[in-house]
C-alpha cells in the first residue's frame, strides 16, 4: 500500500532570505583542510613565529584581502563603460567576497587555538558574531550566560546544538538590522566615479575588516603559548571529520542544554 503520509515542508532559511542564506551557506563551506592547509603554509614559511604572530600575519592578510577586494570592485564599478546594472552586480559580488574571506580568516584563528568547527550552523556563528563586532559577542555571551569575552571554545565546542541555533536566531535578527545599514552605505559609495568608489571600496573594505579582526580576538581571547597538537572540534554533529595527518582530534561531547527556565536539558547532538 502506498504511503498515505504527507510530504514533508521544506527547510525554513535561517534568515528567511534565501539570497542571505545562499551567501552565509557559501562563505562558511570552505574545506576545514584547506584552513589547515592556508596555517600549515605560513608557519612553515615563518618557522620561528609563535601562535601570537602567525595569527598577527593571518589578521594582515585579511585586512589587505578586504581593502584590496573593495577598492577593485569599486574602481570597475565606477568605469562609465561598465554600465549601472554591472557595478550593482559587481558591488553585490563583494559582499560574497567578504563574508568568505571573513569566514576563512575566522576558523583560520579558530585552528590556531586548537578549535575545529566542522557543523555549519557552528560556523554561521562564528561568521555572524565576528562580522557583527563587540555587538555580536554581546549577543551570544547574553544568550549562553558567558562572558563576551573569550567564549568562542566553550559555544563552537562545548555547546550543543540547540543552544547553537537559539544563538543564530538571535545573531541574525542584529545581522540583518547592521549590515543593511552598513553594506548599503559601501554599495552606492562603490558607485562614485573619479576614483573615489575605489577609495570607498576600499577604505570600507577596511573598516568593516577592523572590526571581524577586533572581534576574533574578543572571541577566542589571548593567543596560545604554544601551537596545540589537539584539534577540538563538536562530537556527533553528524559532518564528516576531515583529518589531519599531523594532529589529532579529540571529539568534546556536549553539556546538557539549559532550557529557558533553568532546567537541565536533553544532549542535542
Amino acid at each position: 500500500m502506498p504511503d498515505q503520509r504527507p510530504p514533508e515542508p521544506p527547510p525554513v532559511p535561517a534568515t528567511g532570505i534565501p539570497a542571505l542564506d545562499a551567501l552565509l551557506d557559501k562563505a562558511v563551506s570552505i574545506p576545514s583542510a584547506a584552513v589547515h592547509a592556508h596555517v600549515d603554509r605560513l608557519r612553515a614559511r615563518n618557522p620561528e613565529a609563535t601562535p601570537a604572530q602567525v595569527l598577527a600575519l593571518l589578521e594582515k592578510q585579511y585586512l589587505l584581502a578586504v581593502s584590496a577586494s573593495g577598492g577593485a570592485v569599486g574602481a570597475a564599478a565606477a568605469t562609465p563603460a561598465i554600465g549601472t546594472g554591472v557595478g550593482i552586480a559587481l558591488t553585490s559580488a563583494e559582499v560574497a567576497t567578504f563574508f568568505s574571506a571573513s569566514a576563512a580568516f575566522a576558523l583560520a584563528v579558530a585552528d590556531v587555538h586548537g578549535i575545529g568547527v566542522e557543523e555549519a550552523a557552528r560556523r554561521r556563528t562564528l561568521l555572524m558574531a565576528t562580522v557583527l563586532g563587540d555587538q555580536g559577542s554581546k549577543a551570544v555571551s547574553t544568550e549562553v550566560g558567558l562572558s563576551s569575552s573569550g567564549w568562542a571554545r566553550t559555544v563552537l565546542v562545548n555547546m550543543p546544538t540547540a543552544t547553537i541555533k537559539r544563538v543564530n536566531s538571535t545573531l541574525t535578527r542584529r545581522f540583518l538590522r547592521k549590515q543593511a545599514t552598513k553594506q548599503g552605505a559601501l554599495f552606492f559609495g562603490r558607485l562614485a566615479p573619479f576614483g573615489i568608489g575605489a577609495v570607498i571600496g576600499a577604505t570600507g573594505g577596511r573598516a568593516l575588516g577592523r572590526t571581524v579582526v577586533a572581534s576574533a580576538r574578543q572571541a577566542f581571547g589571548p593567543p596560545p603559548d604554544r601551537f596545540p597538537r589537539v584539534i577540538e572540534v563538536a562530537a556527533g554533529n553528524g559532518t564528516p571529520l576531515e583529518l589531519d595527518a599531523h594532529r589529532d582530534v579529540r571529539l568534546v561531547e556536549a553539556a546538557p542544554d539549559a532550557r529557558r527556565d533553568g532546567r537541565p536539558g536533553a544532549y542535542d547532538i
